[in-house]
């Protein structure tokens, strides 16, 4: 998901965006002017976007006001948000996932090596034997359709017997790992991540790290009757790169990119991506995205075992496997993967309908995103070959999702909305851009007539 934007259309005005207090809740809602840069360049899921500001041409906007004080005090929240820089020891990892780590690689180079082995023996044996061995086959085929049924009852008595309901969603899915284990088994992936960006990370002093605990505390205290939030130790890591990047670990690490906060037109919308991401980990999909894949793993063991055994070269087989791994890429992964973005969009804007965030922002913000990818003339690509749905599909269905989520900010005694909606001023900036554009055309269009030399008549 790629793209960059000449221009950003805005989403308010200074004097819309206010401090709400509301039965001891205090929301940040506060959101001056935001410096919105010419070029950004959008790339992979999870919002990773890199970014190339071009300083000669900025565009005036909003810039989310985090160096001054805020007109009220917040309330205190009860997650304590801490800088973290520890690291543990790799020894102290569940020994269940780092196994299946391990043998994952060593199952398809068993599959690939029994496969072989069944072809160059059958290619050993006499003509005689093989056709002696066919009509056994043939007698026996019902024993032999028996025992493969079997082995399918057993891959769905699996199946059904790992399904749990997922929280705030009750949707059935599978998860095969412990949750306990799954949770140490991203401090691994923490460790990785903490040894990559140690060197970058902004001190807790910095505007913009305030900014980020304070959006990512408002959210916490307004939806801590959600266990799962409550329970959790949230630790905010700031890194200082222009990408445009945010996700969460499953054990509360949130890690934000300062490229983010350049990006956002306010701080609704970077309410509405933390809510996103905190919902990725409230959700468990890590686990259950985990779970999904290591059973399609091993389901795949048969086929490729097959694929290797059927194929007359090494080469055939190769393909073969090839063909097998993007068929369960692009008909179980990838689709699966989308379905838990789209689901983790609707819980993120509940998360920030509680926290009384104008919640209309976040189509806005996919919106943005779509018309960056169309000033940069990227090409769209079908939906189906991505991770994630696509700019316009997402920004679509929160519109559609809208409606319920202004029911709960309402219902959570949040101050009504003033002011306009900032999907119609986005649309009416796009207009604005579009026939200040036309108008230039026209302007250079005159000048390049007049400037012609005129024919000379007798």
């Amino acid at each position: 998901l790629s793209g960059s934007a000449r221009y950003c259309a805005l989403t308010g005005s200074p004097n819309y965006y206010k401090n709400s207090i509301s039965k001891g809740q205090r929301c940040l809602l506060n959101a001056s002017n935001t410096e919105v840069y010419r070029n950004a360049y959008h790339s992979w899921a999870r919002f990773c976007f890199q970014s190339a500001w071009t300083q000669q041409e900025k565009a005036p906007s909003f810039h989310i006001s985090s160096t001054g004080q805020h007109p009220h005090p917040f309330c205190a929240w009860n997650i304590q948000i801490i800088r973290c820089l520890h690291t543990s020891p790799s020894f102290q990892a569940a020994p269940v996932p780092l196994f299946w780590i391990i043998i994952k690689p060593a199952q398809k180079l068993l599959a690939i090596i029994l496969g072989r082995s069944i072809r160059n023996w059958w290619k050993a044996l006499p003509p005689n034997k093989r056709e002696l061995l066919k009509e056994s086959a043939r007698k026996n085929k019902w024993k032999i359709l028996l025992g493969v049924s079997s082995l399918g009852v057993l891959f769905v008595i699996f199946y059904f017997t790992h399904l749990e309901e997922t929280p705030m969603t009750g949707r059935p899915r599978l998860l095969v790992f412990g949750k306990e284990h799954f949770r140490q088994l991203s401090q691994m992936e923490y460790d990785m991540w903490m040894e990559e960006f140690q060197s970058k990370m902004l001190p807790e002093t910095d505007a913009r790290y305030r900014v980020v605990e304070t959006v990512l505390g408002h959210l916490s205290e307004s939806n801590k009757d959600i266990p799962r939030i409550s329970a959790l130790q949230w630790v905010i890591h700031v890194v200082d790169e222009p990408d445009i990047n945010a996700f969460v670990l499953p054990n509360g690490q949130v890690f934000v990119f300062t490229g983010l906060l350049d990006a956002v037109s306010d701080v609704h919308q970077l309410s509405f991506i933390l809510g996103h991401e905190i919902a990725h980990a409230v959700l468990e999909h890590a686990a259950e995205k985990a779970s999904l894949v290591h059973f399609l793993d091993f389901l795949s063991l048969i086929f490729l075992t097959l694929i290797w055994a059927i194929c007359p070269r090494d080469s055939l087989a190769v393909v073969g496997q090839w063909i097998q791994s993007k068929l369960k890429e692009f008909v179980f992964a990838r689709p699966y993967s989308r379905i838990l973005e789209v689901e983790a969009d609707k819980v993120g804007l509940e998360l920030a309908a509680k926290a009384c965030v104008d919640v209309r922002a976040s189509s806005v913000f996919w919106q943005q995103m779509e018309l960056a990818r169309s000033i940069q003339g990227e090409p769209k690509l079908p939906e189906w070959l991505s991770t994630h749905p696509s700019h316009e599909n997402r920004a679509e269905h929160l519109d559609r999702l809208i409606p319920e989520a202004l029911k709960i900010r309402e219902s959570c005694n949040c101050p009504s909305l003033s002011g306009p909606d900032p999907r119609l001023v986005f649309k009416r900036n796009i207009q604005y851009l579009l026939e200040l554009s036309k108008d230039q055309e026209t302007s250079n269009s005159t000048k390049q007539e007049l400037s012609k030399p005129k024919p000379d008549f007798p």
